[in-house]
């Protein structure tokens, strides 16, 4: 949260010295600290709707519930919501500010394509997130990171509407403006970045610990190579929301290049697999 305020405010200060306006430096602040507030108390409901997930209840759900609640008194958290994701890709995602208000939300697919221990393993895994704190994490880099892209696109139209600072002339302002203008650019691109290389390391660990939860690594990485040859698209997913799935919901974007991997949403699957496959947990 710290870094995203932190480039928020470096963007809106560099483009209220190139105009001679401190306003715009007020609102990036004002911005930033609204935003901020509302990633830590909102961003879970807004990547429920975002990802149209419906809660449900227990009855026509019985067995959901029963994993859930089985998984839950085993790592000792407190039961979550649960929601619904329609839709036949086998997907999954957790969100929340903390353990006592953690939501669970899993595609009609992992439902009915998936077996009992298969399930049972991305259920756990998505728990682990509950109980290593990554889904505050990643719940309010999905705000901060849209923010961050949307202060920057305005920045840089308003950057082209006005042509140049209307209150620094010469050289130096044209200087400062150009600096503003690479900075709006890159401002969305280091916030991808910090936010993708958050969720590929917390995958690595969920992984584990899910499998440490159920005693069988074999469940989630059999649950991994179906999701591998899942060909389904998903509709309900966003670039905002894609990294708090258990897999990339975009399907076809996966490669072995250190550049494309620097990008990616997700490790690779052959390799949270082989991981999982390795474990010995006798």
């Amino acid at each position: 949260m710290t870094v995203f305020f932190v480039l928020i405010i470096a963007v809106g200060f560099l483009f209220s010295y190139a105009y001679g306006s401190p306003g715009i430096l007020y609102i990036a602040v004002a911005l930033s600290v609204g935003m901020n507030f509302m990633a830590y108390w909102k961003s879970d409901s807004i990547a429920l709707a975002m990802s149209r997930a419906q809660p449900i209840q227990r009855a026509g759900h019985e067995e959901l519930y029963r994993h859930v609640e089985n998984l839950c008194i085993t790592a000792g958290l407190p039961m979550p919501r649960i929601y619904l994701i329609p839709g036949q890709q086998i997907n999954a995602f957790a969100t929340g500010r903390n353990k006592e208000h953690a939501a669970i939300a899993v595609t009609q697919g992992a439902l009915t394509r998936l077996s009992h221990q298969e399930l049972e393993g991305v259920l756990a895994h998505e728990l682990s997130h509950v109980g290593n704190n990554d889904i505050l994490v990643s719940s309010v880099t999905v705000v901060l990171a849209g923010l961050i892209s949307i202060l920057a696109n305005w920045f840089i139209r308003m950057s082209f509407w006005s042509g140049r600072g209307r209150s620094r002339d010469g050289e130096g302002g044209a200087l400062v403006m150009a600096v503003a203008v690479v900075a709006a650019i890159l401002a969305p691109i280091a916030a991808t970045m910090i936010q993708l290389a958050v969720s590929r390391k917390r995958e690595f660990l969920a992984d584990a610990s899910g499998a440490l939860l159920t005693r069988y690594p074999e469940g989630l990485a059999n649950a991994l190579e179906k999701i591998a040859g899942d060909q389904q698209p998903m509709s309900m997913a966003s670039n905002s929301t894609a990294h708090l799935f258990i897999s990339n919901p975009f399907k076809g974007k996966e490669g072995a290049s250190w550049f494309t991997k620097l990008f990616m949403t997700h490790p690779p699957l052959e390799e949270r697999i082989r991981i999982l496959r390795g474990m010995d947990l006798k």
